[in-house]
């Protein structure tokens, strides 16, 4: 495999310098060095380090031959670049390295991933795919098991070339993992496999599935614990649209619940969004060093418009989120030690609002704005950002609807939509936002709702408009602009 990352490193290398250059390059988000990023994998502690993996196509700023890309964090803040971890070389990954997950065992960084070989032209039907393993020292050199772990799909009710992903964890000395799957009839299903060794897995059940509006292929599923729940993350795709929800191409998901670990049975609750905005895909997890569970994903959704591609890069990946029990619920919070990239804050207190309004150095296209807004006697209040001459992305709550809305008809290049969640608290809202050069994420409400896109806006697009109809008042706004999140080792 050493001559196929050397190869790739030599393709990056190139290259890199022109994609950083670009305006919409992400400055607090990890982005590929160059052309084209997908799923985080491997999210895992090591070392005394985070290392996050990504599917990358290190040739072009599409998607293609699936490597892993690689980043490592001592804080889940600040980040740096290392070289390309796996590559396609082995007869079973020869056309690509597909997602999977990291786990340390007995000093190693064990990595678990799906090997793929397409058998024909039609990749939904000619694919063969199999379960491999790469172990490494140090967390940076991979060296792959030469055979696939798991060489094919179990028996049963189980489509024989569609299983991929693997996430696995340890418990009471027994490894597990999940594997994202769908049935012969195209019904997405999540299986559970065991092993003492990680060399002998066994197939203990079909674990989870939803019949009805559950969609045709459960991808990169996650298993944990959380509070008194069981926890299975995964990226359906196929749910078709119920009112605000499931309006992406392929969504991603949790359901509560219990699993057996003598049957395999999960039994769990209804599907739950992860994020209500465009562009949010493919979530992997870890338990941090301060026993949160993290969760990062894909800042991007299949088949949307992507301009920056005709700059040489493509894909991003979100600001790490902290997952919270609430009840029957979790709530989504952004990771708290991103503070440590704040420049000097921006303090507003006590404005009340009647009309449009703007405020000294309230704008940016690299911040954080946090919201605390008193809305009893408005109908509906707006915060229009990255606003140019013609161009802007509206938040807008409305009394009415009981709804908060994402607009980006006007945001820039390539994108257009708009993006609806209901909100409980009628009176007063909170908003948390990181806007990046090419994305804004919205914590609404302390984690209640997440609303994430991609936005390809004017370089000068920098205002922030407050808009309400009635009158609110903002109780307390602060606003940082954001240092890089990349370390001078690692990034621009």
């Amino acid at each position: 495999m050493e001559k196929e990352i050397q190869i790739a490193e030599a393709s990056i290398q190139e290259k890199e310098h022109e994609a950083r250059g670009h305006h919409w390059y992400p400055r607090i988000h990890v982005a590929p060095r160059v052309y084209w990023m997908n799923d985080p994998n491997g999210f895992s502690y090591f070392n005394g380090e985070y290392h996050l993996f990504y599917q990358h196509h290190p040739f072009s700023p599409e998607w293609g031959p699936m490597h892993w890309g690689h980043v490592v964090s001592r804080d889940l803040v600040i980040w740096e670049h290392l070289p390309v971890a796996l590559a396609p070389s082995l007869s079973d990954d020869a056309d690509g390295c597909f997602s999977g997950s990291a786990i340390e065992v007995d000093g190693k960084l064990i990595a678990m991933y799906t090997g793929n070989v397409w058998t024909g032209p039609d990749h939904d039907t000619d694919l063969k795919q199999v379960q491999m393993v790469a172990e490494s020292n140090d967390g940076i050199h991979f060296t792959k098991w030469e055979k696939p772990v798991i060489s094919e799909a179990p028996e049963g009710d189980v489509h024989p070339f569609h299983f991929r992903d693997p996430k696995v964890w340890k418990r009471e000395g027994t490894y597990y993992c999940v594997l994202g799957s769908r049935t012969k009839d195209h019904i997405g299903q999540v299986l559970l496999y065991k092993s003492d060794d990680l060399i002998s897995w066994d197939f203990v059940a079909v674990s989870a599935k939803k019949e009805g509006n559950g969609g045709f292929m459960w991808e990169c599923p996650d298993f944990f614990h959380l509070g008194e729940k069981d926890v299975l993350v995964m990226s359906p795709q196929g749910v078709k649209p119920e009112g605000n929800k499931f309006h992406n191409l392929h969504q991603a998901v949790y359901v509560l619940g219990e699993l057996d670990y003598e049957t395999g049975q999960f039994t769990h609750g209804e599907f739950h969004m992860l994020d209500a905005g465009f562009d949010f895909y493919a979530p992997q997890t870890l338990e941090d060093q301060e026993g949160r569970r993290v969760m990062i994903g894909w800042m991007d959704m299949w088949e949307s418009e992507m301009p920056t591609q005709a700059h040489g890069f493509c894909g991003a990946m979100t600001i790490p989120r902290v997952l919270v029990p609430d009840g029957e619920r979790l709530l989504v919070q952004p990771l708290p030690e991103l503070a440590e990239l704040r420049k000097e804050a921006v303090y507003v207190e006590n404005e009340t609002i009647s009309a449009k309004q703007t405020f000294d150095s309230v704008s940016g296209t690299s911040l954080e704005m946090k919201l605390e807004v008193n809305v009893k006697d408005a109908d509906a209040f707006n915060v229009n950002f990255r606003c140019g001459n013609v161009e802007k992305t509206v938040l807008s709550w409305s009394r009415e609807e009981s709804a908060i809305t994402l607009d980006r008809s006007a945001s820039g290049a390539g994108v257009t939509g708009m993006r609806s969640v209901e909100v409980k608290e009628q009176d007063r809202l909170t908003l948390h936002l990181f806007l990046d050069q090419s994305s804004a994420e919205i914590f609404i409400n302390h984690g209640e709702a997440v609303m994430t896109a991609r936005i390809y806006p004017e370089e000068t697009s920098d205002g922030i408009e407050f808009e309400v109809e009635g009158e609110a008042v903002i109780e307390r706004l602060w606003k940082w602009d954001l240092n890089s999140a990349f370390s001078s080792k690692g990034g621009i």
